[in-house]
């Protein structure tokens, strides 16, 4: 690809990059988590260093977009995939969805899938066009833990 996929790269993101994840996800990401805070996400990519891929400009190093990629062993998750506002439309949802693939297809994962939000028409569009299909038949059931 030319323009400016050429400037952007994909990497794990690491403890260092806690603060920039969060506070690309205030600007980027459609609603929140209770993960969302520095302990969260801290271990996250402790517990597990490949999960959180980030999209970076090569030059200046500012995060573009994020996908959490889940593995357990036996599921493929995808989670916060988010894209900068000004950056949306580019194909960076794409390359990070790349990434998190060839991640899933090298631990033996057979099938993935996305949670998100009801109300999320932008994200719904983007799992679409990337060959995902909405699957009306399940629920998400929660129940918060208190420690």
């Amino acid at each position: 690809m030319g323009g400016r996929m050429e400037l952007l790269r994909t990497r794990h993101a690491g403890v260092d990059d806690v603060d920039a994840v969060l506070a690309f996800w205030k600007e980027a990401a459609e609603g929140t988590s209770i993960s969302d805070d520095v302990a969260g996400v801290t271990r996250l990519v402790e517990r597990d260093p490949e999960a959180l891929i980030l999209a970076e400009h090569t030059g200046n190093g500012g995060i573009v977009g994020s996908v959490i990629a889940g593995w357990d062993g036996w599921r493929a998750s995808l989670y916060r995939l988010a894209v900068h506002p000004d950056h949306r439309r580019q194909g960076i949802s794409r390359l990070l969805l790349d990434a998190a693939h060839t991640r899933f297809l090298a631990a033996g994962a057979r099938r993935t899938d996305a949670m998100v939000l009801v109300d999320n028409e932008l994200g719904q569009s983007a799992w679409s066009a990337a060959g995902y299909q909405r699957e009306d038949h399940w629920r998400r059931w929660v129940r918060p833990l208190s420690g």
